[in-house]
């Protein structure tokens, strides 16, 4: 290939990234319109889909320069958006996640983003979208980017319309599921109306799961007296199952409870619903009591679960 060539294909490379930073607005001073710089919002974006990373992973993932990722993160930490946990494998490491400051934050950029996305694509017809996706997916694929490792997803504080989210799909798809009446419904309304009138936020937490712009699943850490917590509600729709959303709820509940120094946490679930009961177990909850009743119109064991904290 002969150095003009070259030339001529580097020029189309440099004026297509010209054209591409200038459309998604990636030289503004604040991303999408918010405090955050484009860098900041995907140092945010790594630690929502992650969960917890140190500060090593993030910048090899990145590629960023360490004392560039260090300003970056002290900043979070100042803004209340990180917290900092030492690794108990390796002293030299800290392992970092954000807090419900940060979560929040990320929901915000994240729906952003695809609002923005969406206006971009929206008004052009069906197959031109799809050939602007393909057409991204080649430069992906040539350059070499590895493939995403999982389907992402967002845990965020509810807003406005979330509780009563959270009453109807759980009325909706235990009726569905196992046949269970209104009164479930009923109960989880409850449950929902009690945490409303005396919510205290100093030792009570609520995560809703976001998938794609879409509630997917949730739950409630409730106090039940100073020492004991109660963990209520868990629910991932199943649309999201199998990416490991309500293992990761039932976590921060957890760490939730020994951050505000809970010394138990407590759950009412029944022995048919298999699929939670699995998370429970392998999270080290115990089974310490279960009984027969029939509150919800059909025949159920309900069992007690703890963990010591």
């Amino acid at each position: 290939m002969s150095n003009g060539g070259m030339d001529d294909r580097v020029d189309a490379v440099r004026r297509f990234n010209r054209f591409y930073t200038r459309r998604i607005g990636a030289l503004g001073e604040g991303h999408l319109d918010t405090p955050f710089s484009l860098t900041e919002a995907r140092v945010t974006y790594e630690l929502a889909q992650r969960g917890t990373a140190t500060a090593t992973e993030l910048g090899q993932e990145l590629g960023l320069d360490a004392g560039y990722l260090s300003r970056i993160l002290r900043g979070f930490q100042e803004r209340g958006l990180i917290d900092r946990r030492p690794s108990e494998a390796d002293a030299r490491q800290t392992h970092l996640s954000l807090t419900d400051v940060g979560r929040s934050a990320f929901a915000q950029l994240d729906s952003a983003a695809r609002r923005d996305v969406g206006a971009m694509i929206g008004a052009l017809p069906s197959a031109e979208q799809d050939r602007l996706v393909a057409a991204m997916a080649t430069i992906q694929r040539v350059l070499g980017a590895a493939p995403e490792p999982a389907e992402p997803y967002v845990l965020r504080p509810p807003w406005p319309g979330d509780l009563g989210w959270v009453v109807q799909s759980h009325g909706e798809l235990y009726a569905r599921e196992y046949g269970w009446d209104v009164r479930f419904e009923g109960l989880v309304a409850g449950v929902i109306g009690e945490l409303v009138r005396n919510f205290d936020p100093a030792c009570e937490r609520c995560w809703i799961a976001e998938r794609h712009g879409e509630n997917v699943g949730s739950i409630f850490l409730v106090r039940g007296t100073d020492e004991v917590a109660k963990l209520r509600l868990l629910l991932v729709h199943p649309s999201a199952r199998g990416l490991g959303i309500g293992g990761r709820l039932v976590r921060e509940c957890v760490e939730f409870a020994r951050q505000v120094g809970y010394r138990k946490i407590s759950l009412w679930t029944q022995e048919e619903l298999v699929a939670a009961r699995r998370i429970y177990a392998a999270e080290g909850f115990r089974l310490v009591h279960s009984e027969t009743h029939n509150s919800f119109g059909v025949p159920l064991t309900a069992e007690t679960w703890e963990m010591d904290l």
